[in-house]
């Protein structure tokens, strides 16, 4: 039994999730999405009435638990979570644990899914991310979304009588809960996220000579072969450096990080990922611009997949910098495929900082992020403003045209005139 507002640790989520491994069904289902919190089903079940966005069988169960704990309590409840921390890395621990067949499930391919129910099987189902920074229904038809994804999934499994368990869980909260302690450690334990993710291990670096020519980093680098295999690079670029950057070009104009690995996992033996970078001037903005243009992956020196990108780039002076970026529709920098092999591939970057040109001192230089400065937010308030001020404007201006009489008439002398020329 767990206390109240408990973080459940990685140590007591393996003991959690032991009894997946141990019984007769090794079916499991993992609903992963970006942001996530309790507070999500009871907020928006009781703020939009019959506009519930959780409709599905497991979530509907879900939500009424919760409901009925909330209102047999005596007092507020904040109910336990996990730590950031286990659920970011809880593909690749349930990989390592489990002799699963990795499957990709997306929207296109439910009805198409091929399970043998001899054999453990996992399937990923990555969620759709609730729209942040616009209106709350927003958020609310991007869960109902999900929420009608999770109910077909789990329905085709059920009627092909394959028994199955579920994980919804989501990267990092949405939410946080107004105890003060609660908050507090809840805050600590996303402060400490945040900073080992930015201070756990340097940036890659390619020299040539006594000087850097490239500096990458990212926060998580994976991938997923032939809508499958799952390859976690992270720790063998950036932590154990099992890569080999040997094949990288740098030069005035053109730049190419070439990152090799050998036996990623198993059934591949090589794997090459190049990242294209090119410095080049624009009349247009009278400086010159770096780009990534194109990102490469080469498997078994046989299949190559090319994809096009899409919003990366950056003064030359300057590292460009993105949350995410990969090969998801809703990620702000986008990893576009160029060929029908590059198809078959899902690439996902966070935290991605790369520069390829005008590095001092073996340091990034100041980050161009991707996301643009002039939000949704921020145009509604300037363009409120300006009709404010037009309106301020035009009625001091009519205060302005108001006149006064310059004659009056006297009671003791004749009548006044006023022709009507004036």
């Amino acid at each position: 039994t767990m206390h109240e507002g408990h973080i459940v640790s990685a140590q007591e989520l393996t003991v959690l999730l032991q009894p997946l491994f141990t019984q007769s069904s090794r079916n499991l289902v993992l609903f992963l999405q970006d942001r996530l919190s309790i507070d999500d089903f009871t907020y928006l079940s009781e703020s939009y009435g019959n506009r519930n966005p959780f409709q599905n069988q497991v979530n509907k169960l879900f939500t009424n638990l919760l409901q009925e704990i909330l209102q047999s309590s005596p007092s507020s409840l904040a109910l336990p979570a996990v730590d950031c921390e286990a659920t970011r890395y809880l593909l690749s621990f349930l990989q390592k644990l489990g002799d699963w067949k990795l499957t990709n499930v997306t929207n296109l391919n439910i009805s198409q899914l091929e399970l043998n129910a001899s054999e453990g099987n996992l399937l990923v189902v990555q969620l759709q991310p609730p729209v942040s920074g616009l209106k709350q229904i927003s958020t609310l038809e991007a869960i109902a979304e999900n929420d009608k994804l999770i109910g077909r999934v789990t329905m085709d499994l059920q009627e092909r009588g394959i028994h199955f368990s579920v994980i919804y869980t989501a990267v990092r909260p949405s939410r946080i809960s107004r105890r003060t302690d609660v908050v507090a450690e809840l805050r600590r334990q996303l402060m400490a996220s945040e900073e080992e993710d930015s201070v756990s291990y340097p940036p890659l670096n390619v020299t040539t000579g006594n000087s850097t020519c490239i500096l990458f980093y990212a926060g998580n680098f994976s991938l997923i072969a032939n809508n499958s295999v799952f390859i976690d690079l992270t720790n063998a670029t950036f932590v154990t450096a099992n890569v080999d950057t040997s094949a990288s070009e740098c030069s005035g104009s053109n730049t190419t990080l070439s990152l090799k690995y050998t036996k990623p996992v198993n059934g591949i033996d090589n794997l090459e990922i190049r990242f294209l970078m090119t410095n080049r001037f624009y009349e247009g903005s009278a400086r010159q611009w770096s780009t990534l243009y194109s990102v490469e992956i080469i498997q078994d020196e046989a299949k190559f997949a090319k994809f096009s990108v899409s919003a990366i780039s950056a003064p030359a002076e300057y590292s460009f910098h993105c949350q995410l970026v990969g090969t998801n529709n809703l990620y702000p920098a986008r990893l576009v495929p160029a060929n029908d092999e590059a198809k078959t591939w899902s690439v996902f970057i966070s935290m991605l900082q790369i520069q390829g040109f005008n590095i001092e001192n073996n340091q990034f230089s100041y980050a161009s992020d991707c996301t643009g400065f002039f939000t949704p937010g921020i145009w509604m308030g300037l363009v409120t403003s300006v009709i404010l001020v037009w309106i301020l404007t035009y009625g001091i201006h009519m205060i302005t045209q108001l006149t006064t009489n310059n004659r009056f008439d006297d009671p003791k002398g004749p009548a006044l005139s006023v022709p009507q020329t004036e």
